[in-house]
């Protein structure tokens, strides 16, 4: 990138795009191997999404009912954009009521185990080691933390519902007819709606599964452009992600190899976040740091010329005759 900042034309945009913190996020992606975490977190991903589900519909079976199960089962083919009926969600839903405590409990494993994948490559964007510890406490940890995004999912789904009815509502009430203007103000709202439910998501990832205390401030941005990026994501990728399952060529691989490019398109985004979040960290720290360090060389310096004459001897504090 040293040449383009050399050029007569665009040198002065790249010179100060090199110093912006979106180019500090993506370099520190390039150290930490960013492909390979979402490489990783796609695979762990994949491996644990069908279980997953099975678990959250037995679970929506028992406490929400039908209507509850309908909506998990909508909400779920609004996050796989073109090949949520290649994936036949509807049957897995169905037999999802079928599995006992025992198979429940396997699966429950699996998602734990994702967890603990996933923990460990946000980890690995913010440099810090894997973790140590009693084996079973680690498990009971990545369980929790399991639970709280499973509460974080369900807090999203219930504002996003709340939300679009009420949008749907004021609309019936104001008149605002079906098409024109009026339908553009409602996908707007709608667009709005689903940020907010991912950037709960988002941030609750951010926060609590790398074990780190990343600033308020980087959360929130760092939110905000993973929600609206993979809100835009949905809408961009959406045709090619049919095309890909449709492709004979693939045959029967054609959905799992559109899911797995979907998953990892997701993963890179979620490293990006990460990253954003954990080079804000490290700038504020090295700015605490420059600050104490200046303070205390102004210190320094204060009590040397206090302490020694002008002629580099001693001199006796003010009021005291030596």
């Amino acid at each position: 990138m040293d040449w383009l900042s050399k050029l007569p034309v665009i040198g002065p945009a790249v010179t100060w795009l090199m110093t912006t913190h979106l180019w500090h996020a993506y370099q520190r992606m390039l150290r930490v191997k960013w492909t390979r975490l979402s490489a990783a977190i796609t695979f762990t991903s994949f491996v644990a999404l069908f279980p997953l589900l099975t678990v959250a519909a037995a679970i929506s079976a028992a406490l929400l009912g039908p209507s509850g199960v309908h909506k998990l089962q909508t909400k779920i083919a609004e996050q796989i954009p073109g090949i949520a009926q290649q994936l036949d969600l509807a049957s897995l839903v169905d037999n999802a009521t079928t599995i006992g405590l025992v198979a429940g409990g396997v699966l429950l494993l699996t998602g734990i185990g994702w967890v603990e994948s996933l923990r460990d490559c946000l980890r690995a964007v913010w440099e810090k080691d894997d973790e140590e510890g009693n084996f079973f406490l680690g498990k009971l940890r990545d369980g929790a933390l399991l639970l709280g995004l499973g509460g974080v999912a369900v807090l999203s789904v219930a504002c996003s519902t709340f939300a679009s009815a009420a949008v749907g509502k004021a609309a019936d009430v104001i008149g605002l007819p079906e098409g024109g203007a009026g339908a553009v103000l409602l996908s707007v709202a709608g667009f709005c709606i689903a940020v907010l439910a991912d950037f709960l998501l988002l941030a609750y990832i951010l926060t609590r599964l790398p074990g780190a205390h990343p600033p308020r401030r980087a959360v929130v941005v760092a939110g905000l452009m993973g929600a609206i990026g993979f809100e835009l994501l949905k809408l961009l990728l959406s045709g090619y992600l049919r095309g890909v399952a449709s492709r004979s060529m693939y045959g029967a691989f054609g959905t799992p190899i559109a899911l797995l490019l979907w998953i990892n398109f997701t993963a890179k985004l979620l490293v990006y976040c990460a990253s954003w979040t954990a080079t804000q960290a490290e700038t504020d720290e090295a700015e605490e740091r420059a600050e104490t360090e200046g303070t205390e060389e102004a210190d320094g310096a204060g009590v040397h010329r206090r302490a020694d004459g002008p002629d580099g001897t001693a001199t006796a504090p003010e009021g005291r005759e030596g």
